[in-house]
């Protein structure tokens, strides 16, 4: 059998001595799609953090792509390479424009000559709809805009598995279903991808796998019309009845 593209061995992350995540033990496959849910302050986001390498675990072992984390200051650049993270906010730098927001990454992680970058960064920024916004900055665009910048400029590294932060939280409801539409589009070329979300019709109707979370364990996981269906624990149905 092949590795799987994610490995979480016995992860546990504590915040001023209250447990955040407890006991994790996950496996996810190459090209499937995770979609994580569960109620707020379950875990969701820290789980995520771990697996970029931006939050440290006090027990456990990560493998994410062949990166076992946590790992040296020197592999870093690396690691940011294979794996791409979309926030909840943007996190674009506001000084810069479109073009270069995208164009910053490929010149400082993968040190790739300027003409290179920025026929990536059109590249990407045309394949997410905004051909015609590489000159503004992003104080100019929307938020459905914004956020499509943010995720051309992590697919621009051709990261090996993309990660979602509740994508979709910061924005207008119009502008909710366009972003879910292009994370859609992604899962349907075989990246792999680990989404928080509370969407809960994207994650039945995209995921390979859905993951309920709460009080920083796995609580249940399986196939999406089995989980939404035909729940197994009293606290999912519990949630899925608040939430649908």
């Amino acid at each position: 059998m092949n590795a799987p593209a994610i490995s979480l061995r016995g992860v546990n992350v504590a915040f001023h001595g209250h447990p955040a995540l407890r006991g994790i033990e996950l496996d996810i496959a190459s090209g499937e799609v995770v979609c994580i849910i569960g109620p707020s302050g379950s875990g969701k986001s820290t789980l995520l953090r771990c697996l970029n390498g931006l939050q440290s675990v006090d027990e456990g072992t990560i493998e994410i792509v062949g990166h076992h984390l946590p790992c040296p200051d020197r592999a870093q650049n690396a690691l940011r390479t294979d794996v791409g993270m979309v926030f909840q906010h943007f996190n674009l730098f506001p000084h810069m424009t479109v073009m270069d927001n995208v164009v910053f990454a490929l010149r400082k992680v993968k040190r790739m000559p300027a003409a290179e970058a920025r026929r990536i960064a059109v590249e990407r920024l045309t394949e997410v709809g905004l051909a015609a916004k590489f000159d503004a900055r992003p104080a100019w665009l929307s938020g459905g805009q914004q956020q499509r910048v943010a995720i051309a400029r992590a697919l621009a590294m051709n990261p090996r598995v993309m990660l979602f932060d509740e994508a979709t939280s910061a924005l207008d409801p119009e502008l909710v279903k366009g972003v879910l539409s292009l994370i859609a589009g992604l899962a349907g070329h075989g990246m792999t991808m680990v989404v928080v979300t509370h969407e809960m019709g994207f994650a039945r109707g995209v995921s390979n796998r859905v993951i309920f979370m709460d009080a920083g364990q796995i609580v249940e996981q399986g196939p999406p019309e089995r989980m939404f269906r035909a729940p197994e624990t009293q606290r999912l149905k519990a949630f899925l009845d608040q939430v649908l």
